[in-house]
């Protein structure tokens, strides 16, 4: 089968910016330009720019003209926690499980005010040492208030998966990673540390991409020596 023309013209012009024959913030071929470059109509040319800007080589700014992007020329960056420690040895303990309808969390949560949430209070170990504090907020329709016992919510993508067929780790996030210095003094309690050690305060909210619901937002203390962090670079179109 033919490949359409402005498929031919598209992949040609994303190689020359993969290339480097474009820097970031380079202006581009006019549409006049592409046109006599290929011989081909406006028509074609214009589909094939807009495909190249859906997917963030190119910014079109009307007026001014065609741009590369300054993003990474499409680079998908993947980012990864690096366990410092074998995962083998991890356990997890749930120390306390409440229902709430404090404005604050509700707000984070996208809850209305006569709406509540659960929050599931857990602290992870390895080798006997705890090195993560959490505190994970749950829109009440995503808990289970029969929980047998308090261990029930030790892993609360679990709880998702096996509940309501909702596989977490594939559902959009945002997380926020931020150095903290002194760590708060009932964090410190809960890891076992010093205040004055450094700790890392992660906060993450993850949406079901169907409807754009809140499912989960939590904030996290991880101990400053157990935080590696690993990002990993790639063209998205391969």
């Amino acid at each position: 089968m033919a490949i359409p023309k402005y498929q031919y013209i598209k992949d040609e012009l994303k190689q020359k910016i993969i290339s480097g024959q474009f820097e970031n913030g380079d202006k581009f071929y006019t549409e006049a330009e592409l046109i006599q470059m290929y011989d081909v109509s406006s028509i074609t040319v214009v589909r094939a720019l807009n495909d190249l800007a859906n997917d963030g080589y190119i910014i079109r700014q009307q007026g001014k003209g065609t741009f590369v992007s300054r993003a990474r020329k499409h680079k998908l960056v993947e980012f990864s926690d690096v366990e410092v420690f074998p995962s083998q040895s991890d356990h997890v303990t749930v120390l306390s499980i409440e229902r709430g309808n404090d404005g604050a969390i509700l707000d984070k949560l996208g809850l209305k005010s006569s709406q509540f949430y659960y929050r599931i209070e857990r602290v992870r170990e390895t080798n006997g040492v705890t090195y993560i504090y959490q505190q994970s907020y749950i829109p009440e329709q995503y808990v289970n208030a029969n929980y047998p016992n308090l261990e029930y919510y030790s892993s609360i993508y679990g709880r998702f998966k096996a509940d309501y067929h909702i596989h977490m780790n594939d559902e959009p996030f945002e997380e926020i990673n931020e150095i903290v210095f002194p760590t708060p003094k009932h964090v410190a309690e809960k890891l076992g540390i010093d205040p004055q050690f450094p700790s890392v305060h992660q906060v993450k909210t993850t949406q079901l991409e169907s409807t754009g619901q809140i499912l989960e937002y939590v904030e996290s203390y991880k101990r400053g020596d157990f935080y590696k962090i690993k990002f990993i670079a790639s063209d998205k179109s391969r």
